[in-house]
Order: C-alpha cells, then structure tokens, then sequence
C-alpha cells in the first residue's frame, strides 16, 4: 500500500480517488466507492476501503461536516465549492456504514495497520470521520 500517514487522504488510491473526482460534476464517483465497500461479501481489498474513506471524507465535508484533513486539501475544497453537491441523508448513512465495514473483520486495509502496529491511531481517525458524519 502506497501510505505515507494513516489519515484518509495520505494514500495513493486517495489521491487517485481525487484526482478522477475533480473531474467529474456530481457525486457519483463517491457513491461508487461506497457501494463497493457495501457489496463487497467477504474479504474487503484495501483499494477499495481507500476509496470509500476518501468518499465518506467527500459526503462529511458536502454535508457542511468536514474534516480537518478535508479542509487542507486544494482541490477537493475547490470542487466542493465550484460543484456545491448536496448529500442526501441516505448518503450519509452508507457512509457511515462503509466506515464500519473498512474498520470491522475482514478487511485488508485493518490488517495492514495492524501489521504496522498503528490500526489504534487509524481507527482513531476513522472515528472522526464518523462522528463527523453522524453531526
């Protein structure tokens, strides 16, 4: 995994998320990420819990709720602004049920912060998200 720090925008698939994302004009893109996480049956790959984290960042920070990590970033702050996306509260919900699910059993993302010994501070950071999420 291409990860320089354990927030949901300090990865390579983030910044791969963003960068498809500030090229489109709605929020279908997020609600892809999160209905891969949703179906995913069994083991859930990290590329896909990378996305859909990056997505829930997206669905916070559209319902007025952002993160710190989602203020700092350039670009998804100009997209927010230029697009001005409006999230449902089914929306909302599926995020918070995809955090559950990147954060739960298998999960390919959890078991490499485990193996790195830092899945407290990353699930510390998913928390956030979450509750900013839940308002």
């Amino acid at each position: 995994m291409g990860a320089w720090g354990n927030g949901s925008f300090e990865n390579d698939d983030a910044a791969d998320f963003i960068s498809d994302l500030i090229d489109v004009t709605d929020l279908g893109l997020v609600r892809d990420a999160l209905a891969a996480v949703l179906a995913a049956d069994d083991y859930l790959e990290a590329p896909d819990a990378c996305q859909a984290l990056v997505a829930a960042e997206v669905v916070a920070a559209a319902a007025g709720r952002p993160t710190a990590a989602a203020q700092e970033d350039e670009e998804l702050s100009e997209w927010l602004a230029r697009i001005e996306p409006v999230v449902s509260p089914d929306l909302i919900k599926q995020a918070i049920q995809a955090l559950d699910r990147i954060v739960g059993e298998q999960s390919e993302l959890r078991e490499l912060w485990e193996e790195v010994d830092e899945v407290e501070a990353w699930k510390a950071t998913v928390a956030g998200l979450k509750a900013k999420l839940q308002g």
